[in-house]
Order: C-alpha cells, then sequence, then structure tokens
C-alpha cells in the first residue's frame, strides 16, 4: 500500500519559496501518494478564545487536521517572518491544536526551511523543531537552503554539498515512513 505524504509551504505567498522546496522534496519520494496543500486553501479567522467562543471552530481547521490524521509522513518547508512561523500556518496550528491534544499523529515529519538570504530561515527552523518536537517525537530530519534564488533552480538544489546534506536528510524521512 502507498504511502501518503502531506507536503506544504508554511506560507500564504502565491510565489513561495517554500512551497516550491516542500514540492521538491515531496516529488522526491517514490511510491508514495503526495497530497500537496496550499495554505491559501485554509483562511480562517485569526484565532482567539473569544472567537472560538462565539463561532466555535471553522470547518477548514477540521479539513486540515483530516489530512494530518489521514498522512502517514508530513513534509512542512516554513517561510521566516521576522525571525517566526508566517501568520498563516501560525493561525492554522492554533486552529487545529483546540480540536485535540494530538496534534500530528505521532507522523514521522521533514521540517525545512528555505529564504532568499543566507540564513536559509535558521531562525524559524529552529523554532519549528523545538516547538513541533515537543508534541512529537517523530520530527526525523530538518533541512535549511539558505539564498534560494542562488542554490535552487528548477533542476532542484544546485549547490552540491546542500543537494548531499538534503539527500541524506530526506534518506532519514524515507526511513521512518517504512
Amino acid at each position: 500500500m502507498k504511502k501518503q505524504v502531506l507536503a506544504f509551504g508554511a506560507s500564504n505567498s502565491i510565489k513561495s519559496i517554500n512551497k516550491t522546496l516542500a514540492t521538491y522534496a515531496a516529488n522526491q519520494l517514490t511510491n508514495t501518494s503526495i497530497n500537496l496543500v496550499d495554505l491559501n486553501n485554509f483562511e480562517m479567522p485569526i484565532y482567539s478564545i473569544d472567537h472560538e467562543n462565539n463561532i466555535g471552530i471553522p470547518q477548514l481547521a477540521f479539513e486540515f487536521k483530516e489530512l494530518i490524521k489521514n498522512a502517514n509522513g508530513i513534509i512542512i518547508s516554513f517561510a521566516e517572518h521576522n525571525g517566526a512561523y508566517s501568520t498563516a500556518f501560525k493561525n492554522i496550528f492554533d486552529w487545529i491544536s483546540r480540536i485535540e491534544k494530538d496534534i500530528w499523529y505521532g507522523n514521522p515529519m521533514f521540517l525545512m526551511a528555505t529564504a532568499p538570504g543566507p540564513r536559509g530561515g535558521k531562525s524559524v527552523l529552529k523554532m519549528a523543531v523545538d516547538r513541533i518536537g515537543k508534541s512529537n517525537p517523530n520530527v526525523v530530519a530538518q533541512f535549511s537552503l539558505p539564498s534560494f534564488g542562488t542554490n535552487f533552480s528548477n533542476k532542484g538544489i544546485t549547490d552540491p554539498g546542500l543537494a548531499n546534506e538534503f539527500k541524506q536528510q530526506l534518506q532519514l524521512f524515507i526511513e521512518a515512513l517504512s
């Protein structure tokens, strides 16, 4: 039976380089069904307890949570906004965390980040690994791609050292899916 992997860029930019990186990573998998998600399809009111009390949890939060539940693995590439998650991801994360305590269902996760600059989203990646790793010990791989415009083309990761590091991390994820 094919494994199903949920993949997305944690950004709502229509030209998201993180969605590009998540798509690239997912497309490296074989014998796997990929569910590539666009966060723009899950726009909800900004989370607050007042919204939750007045309108309840939006249906889109339940739909996103169902995608996680049905996955055998998750690939996320994080956009870095002022050193933190994008508001689009954080809002979805806040809403789905209200549905039930187990957010990620123990799914193996490959967490990544990229940015135009030389740090490659390292701050948000560290934040994501630390935070998500507290609720899911199955964060099995992580990768940061610096200087996206220089190190990525339509053929993939162009820097040989970074390409090798990516392949090593991807292999850890593949092994965890088995």
